[in-house]
């Protein structure tokens, strides 16, 4: 089978700042991964092209890379599934960490936020005469959390780390509700407040913007997005409620629990408190714009047709699982 394979490359030492694109032709069996015609090309074609790659069975997770725009691991996609219409295949480094060379990145940031939501457990109390005990119930949920490979997928994905560096990320949050949700870490309920606070800061859970791309890219289906929203849950039924993500949460449920829509002009109010006058006043630019555009919401705030629906709806959600 013939491939071309276009790369995005990077040489530190070439003395030109900016990444080039750089074609290859190929042939390779029918069976070949993208990871098996880098190797090709690396092997036959141009020594210098660096990647990183390891155990080629989706384990090691060193060949996360992005394949026609979105984070894969090389090994375990088949080149002839990602062929364009013109028979090509381009292949870039992870994104949102800096390149060292062609397609190996930075992974220091990656681990330092990793550590920073202490990933390891911390059980309060005496300790017992024998092991911790978990039940199966509780290790068959996080069976799916403990899959994760640490490859950077859904790092080098995430929207929001492409605008705010400082961003713990979903796979630092994904390892955070990892803990959080065990039974033997924290208090009897296996929720660790300490743990929650921290991550309710500013550029932790609530910075996450659902845009679900996590989700679509991870190799092994841990669903960072879902524990992101998971670890909101727990914040919430723990009372901790006082910063912006969970007023904003609240505000936005409250709004559409009572109208039917999103009341979009006192959902910024509500979020950072009615009180808050420097962050009131900081929205005022963005305001304008959005009058001298038309966009601006309407100042009275009407319900949908059949609202009571909607109502009875949030009505019997919000009651407790008998």
């Amino acid at each position: 089978m013939d491939v071309k394979v276009n790369i995005r490359r990077y040489d530190p030492d070439a003395g030109a700042p900016a990444s080039f694109w750089q074609e290859f032709s190929l042939a390779v069996p029918e069976t070949a991964t993208v990871l098996d015609a880098l190797i090709q090309i690396r092997e036959e074609m141009d020594g210098t092209l660096s990647l990183r790659c390891s155990c080629r069975s989706a384990i090691c997770g060193s060949c996360a890379m992005r394949v026609n725009g979105h984070a894969v691991l090389a090994c375990k996609t088949r080149a002839s599934e990602s062929l364009n219409s013109e028979g090509v295949v381009t292949v870039e480094p992870a994104g949102n960490m800096p390149v060292v060379k062609d397609l190996v990145v930075d992974f220091d940031t990656f681990w330092d936020k990793i550590r920073a939501v202490e990933p390891y457990l911390q059980p309060q109390g005496p300790e017992p005469e024998g092991e911790y005990i978990a039940s199966n119930e509780s290790m068959l949920h996080l069976s799916s959390v403990t899959a994760c490979i640490m490859c950077g997928a859904c790092v080098s994905d995430c929207t929001v780390l492409e605008v705010d560096p400082t961003f713990l990320g979903p796979a630092a949050l994904a390892k955070a509700y990892r803990f959080t949700a065990d039974p033997r870490d924290g208090d009897a309920a296996g929720v660790s407040q300490r743990r929650l606070e921290q991550l309710s800061l500013p550029s932790g859970m609530w910075d996450c913007t659902r845009c679900n791309e996590c989700v679509q890219v991870c190799p092994k289906g841990v669903a960072p997005m879902d524990r992101i929203m998971a670890l909101r849950e727990q914040a919430i039924s723990l009372g901790l409620g006082d910063n912006n993500g969970a007023r904003h949460a609240e505000a936005f449920t409250e709004s559409v629990a009572h109208s039917g829509r999103l009341d979009e002009l006192r959902l910024p109010v509500k979020t950072v408190g009615m009180f808050n006058l420097p962050a009131l006043f900081s929205f005022l630019p963005v305001g304008l714009r959005a009058m001298t555009h038309g966009k601006l919401p309407p100042l009275v705030h009407k319900s949908v047709e059949n609202v009571q629906s909607v109502r009875r709806l949030f009505s019997k959600v919000s009651q407790p699982p008998k």
